[in-house]
C-alpha cells in the first residue's frame, strides 16, 4: 500500500504470511515440552497485554520507560548532531511515542527525510504513519509489518544520508546471550560502515530491590500482565489454562544479572492445547513456567556484546541516577560483520 499526501509518502509492506500464524503453536510445542518449561515474551502483547503494559509503564515502581524518555528529551539534540541521520529505522516501533522526540530533533536539525517502523501489528504501523506524516512536513514513512527477529532483510536500503537503527525500551535484554549477539549481528548488517548508527536502549545493573520492585508492583498489574499469556493460549490455541491457578513470580538472578518472570502452578494440573497438535501438558504443584528474562547491562557487558556483533560503542548516555542507558554504536570501516549463524 502506498499513499501520497502533498510531499509526504506512506508505504506499508506486510511480510507476514499464513505460515507466521503457526509461530505461537510452534513456540508452545517447543517451550512446553522442555524439562524446564518456557515461552518467549513476545506473546504477551495482544490487545489486552499491550494495554496492561502501557499501564505498567505509568507505575511509580516501573522506571525504565520514563527514564529512557528523559534521556531522549535531554540528549536528542546531541544524538541528532552526532548522527546527522536522514532516516530512522525503529525495530518494534509500537506507538513510536519516545521515538517522536528523536524525530523532532532530527527535523529541527534539517536532516530528517524518512522513518521506517517495523512492527507485527499492521493497524499500529498504519496509525503511526498517519500521525507522523501529520506532524512532520515532507516525511516519508516506509512501514514494515513483520517480526523484527525474522524480517530484517525486508528493511529497505538506506537513502543517501546517514541512518539510525533504533531498538529502544531495553527489549534487547529479552534475548539470551547467544541470541542477543546473533540479533545484534543482524542489525549490524543494516548499517553502512562509518556512516550509520545503532541507538540501543539498555536497562542497567542496579540495586536488586529496585529491579525486583519494578516487576512486582503493589497493584498487581505485572502479575496480570504475566498471566495474560495464558489467556492468549486459551484464545488462540483453544487451551484450557486456568490463569488464576498460576501465581506471578519475578526475581533478580544475581549470577546471570537478569530479571526472570515465571508463572508458578498452585496445584497439580493437566492442560490440553488443541491448537498445538493436541498437546497435553502436566504441571506439578509449584512447577514454574518461565515467561521472560530481562537482562541488565554493565558497560563491560554492552561493549562485549557489541564487539561480538562487529560494532563499536561510540557513546553512552544515562540518567543522573544511572538506572538506564542509551548508546550509540557504529560499524567500523574495514571490519567484517561476523556471521549471523
Amino acid at each position: 500500500m502506498t499513499t501520497t499526501d502533498g510531499l509526504s509518502t506512506i508505504t506499508i509492506r506486510s511480510f507476514l504470511t499464513p505460515g507466521d500464524e503457526r509461530t505461537l503453536a510452534d513456540d508452545v510445542l517447543d517451550g512446553l515440552t522442555r524439562p524446564f518449561k518456557e515461552l518467549p515474551p513476545k506473546h504477551f502483547y495482544d490487545t489486552r497485554g499491550a494495554q496492561l503494559f502501557d499501564a505498567i509503564c505509568e507505575l511509580p515502581e516501573y522506571y525504565p520507560t520514563r527514564t529512557e524518555r528523559s534521556i531522549l528529551v535531554s540528549r536528542a539534540a546531541e544524538i541528532a548532531q552526532a548522527t546527522r541521520a536522514s532516516e530512522v529505522v525503529e525495530l518494534g516501533s509500537g506507538t513510536a511515542e519516545k521515538t517522536r522526540i528523536l524525530l523532532a530533533a532530527l527535523a529541527a536539525a534539517g536532516t530528517l527525510r524518512r522513518y521506517i517502523p517495523v512492527d507485527v501489528t499492521e493497524s499500529m504501523v498504519v496509525r503511526v504513519a498517519d500521525e507522523l506524516t501529520g506532524l512532520f512536513d515532507d516525511l516519508e514513512v516506509h512501514g514494515i509489518v513483520g517480526d523484527f527477529e525474522r524480517h530484517l532483510e525486508h528493511v529497505p536500503a538506506p537513502t543517501d544520508g546517514p541512518r539510525v537503527v533504533a531498538f529502544l525500551g531495553g527489549t534487547i535484554g529479552n534475548f539470551t546471550p547467544g541470541a542477543r549477539r546473533r540479533f545484534l549481528r543482524g542489525i549490524a548488517r543494516l548499517l553502512r560502515p562509518g556512516i550509520d548508527h545503532l541507538l540501543l536502549g539498555t536497562d542497567l545493573v542496579k540495586d536488586p530491590a529496585v529491579l525486583e520492585a519494578a516487576y512486582n508492583d503493589r497493584q498487581g498489574l505485572t502479575a496480570d500482565f504475566n498471566r495474560n499469556v495464558l489467556r492468549v493460549l486459551n484464545r488462540e490455541l483453544h487451551a484450557d489454562f486456568d490463569p488464576d491457578a498460576f501465581e506471578h513470580v519475578a526475581f533478580f538472578d544475581r549470577e546471570h544479572e537478569w530479571i526472570e518472570m515465571r508463572l508458578r502452578a498452585t496445584s497439580r494440573q493437566r492442560v490440553t492445547i488443541p491448537g498445538a497438535s493436541d498437546l497435553v501438558v502436566d504441571f506439578a504443584a509449584r512447577e514454574e513456567l518461565r515467561t521472560e528474562i530481562s537482562a541488565k547491562f554493565t558497560h563491560e557487558r554492552l561493549t562485549a556484546d557489541l564487539d561480538a556483533a562487529g560494532l563499536t560503542l561510540e557513546r553512552t548516555m544515562t540518567d543522573d541516577a544511572g538506572l538506564f542507558a542509551l548508546s550509540l554504536s557504529t560499524r567500523p570501516l574495514n571490519l567484517k560483520v561476523p556471521s549471523v549463524e
